[in-house]
């Protein structure tokens, strides 16, 4: 297969990546960020009787978090250009932790709402810049299996956080999941600051409005972007929605639950793989967004039409593996295709594709199936994924050179 849709535009191209100690405190910056996520919004939901949220007030909560990031990513991973990626991570990192024990004064709307908004705005500083600092130190030639790296703590943090975050609220509430969530960002900021090496920010041109546009509609990086948000709604509906299938079928709650487990192993496992083997030229990016895409659509279908027992645990293998395909190729690609002086802000425009995912896909599924039920909702959701895919294999330009 070729490879020549990535490796385009790196002021490293040969690098063989840096060694493995240098962005281990990126992906605890990656898991940090999609654990605070996913953790406190199950928590708010699991606890949102207990403390008297209405539902107005829960979706505020809910809605803070993931607003902050898709106003704030950009500008953050501009800011990452213009001073360096390195800066802006210790500091969104920091941030987190003082937000984070915010959360641990009280269980007020008010002190909650206060601490998810600091969560959500300082992991919008550290997330695209984290995100870039992969692509920069790895380099265009080893990015697909560091970006695996990233992408499985990641995951591990999306799919994991809901059930570590349940555990931390049964031991001592709210203030002991918010004080855990201070400690590891405190921890990572601390290892960010003294592993990671600085990024000096590059010379950059002036851009104007239409520039900015004509970077930001090129298929390089809508559909690279597409695949990724669906990939991330995928992940989301299956959190979600596999543990909910196993309760209608009467499974035992561990059981149930056990489920989102399979699914993040099974994501953290194939991402480094995949990754490898786009660094060894043995699939492209055009190809492997769309078999990940197509294997993400066959597991929801499984899902959707075939709701037994061990279906469960396949479709969430089959699922996890779509995504463990998807993401690494996405953000290589994303990587490979964007200039080096421009990364943080390319990064952090395309977070904003992933949150869309994450949240517009639940939306569509429960939506959906309030009317026509489950397996319809879930079979929408396929019928779009597998429409990413068709797109990805007829749009996503082979040998694209990013321009600035």
């Amino acid at each position: 297969m070729s490879r020549s849709d990535d490796n385009s535009h790196s002021e490293d191209a040969t690098n063989p990546g840096p060694a493995p100690r240098v962005l281990a405190p990126l992906y605890a910056a990656g898991f940090t960020t999609a654990f605070g996520a996913h953790s406190i919004a199950a928590g708010l939901g699991a606890e949102s009787g207990g403390i008297g949220l209405g539902l107005l007030t829960f979706g505020v909560l809910l809605a803070l978090y993931d607003a902050a990031e898709v106003v704030l990513k950009p500008l953050f991973g501009s800011l990452s250009d213009k001073i360096g990626a390195k800066p802006v991570i210790v500091a969104g990192l920091a941030a987190f932790a003082l937000a984070s024990l915010l959360g641990t004064l009280g269980t007020t709307p008010l002190l909650l709402g206060l601490a998810r908004l600091g969560q959500g705005a300082a992991a919008s500083a550290f997330s695209p810049a984290s995100s870039a600092a992969v692509a920069r130190l790895a380099g265009p030639a080893s990015a697909g299996g560091y970006f695996g790296r990233y992408g499985s703590w990641k995951t591990l943090g999306y799919v994991l956080g809901p059930l570590l975050g349940a555990l931390l609220i049964w031991v001592g509430g709210f203030p002991a999941l918010f004080l855990t969530m201070s400690v590891i960002s405190a921890g990572a900021a601390l290892w960010v600051w003294v592993s990671m090496p600085h990024l000096a920010p590059l010379p950059r041109p002036r851009y104007s409005a239409m520039d900015l546009f004509r970077q930001s509609t090129q298929r390089s990086f809508l559909i690279p972007t597409l695949a990724l948000a669906g990939a991330t709604g995928a992940l989301g509906v299956a959190a979600g929605f596999l543990p909910l299938v196993g309760a209608d079928l009467e499974l035992p709650i561990g059981a149930s639950m056990a489920v989102v487990a399979v699914l993040a192993l099974s994501s953290a496992l194939t991402q480094p793989f995949i990754g490898s083997l786009r660094d060894q030229g043995r699939i492209s990016s055009r190809k492997g967004l769309s078999i990940g895409l197509i294997t993400t659509a066959v597991g929801i279908a499984c899902l959707a039409f075939f709701p037994l027992p061990a279906m469960l645990y396949i479709a969430a293998i089959i699922i996890g593996c779509g995504i463990g395909i998807t993401t690494p190729l996405g953000f290589a690609h994303l990587a490979a295709t964007t200039p080096p002086e421009r990364m943080g802000r390319t990064m952090g425009s395309a977070e904003i594709g992933r949150e869309i995912g994450d949240a517009g896909g639940p939306l569509i599924v429960g939506a959906v199936a309030a009317g026509l039920g489950l397996a319809v909702g879930l079979g929408v959701l396929a019928l779009l994924v597998a429409l990413a895919a068709v797109l990805a294999a007829m749009l996503l330009d082979i040998g694209v050179r990013a321009k600035s």
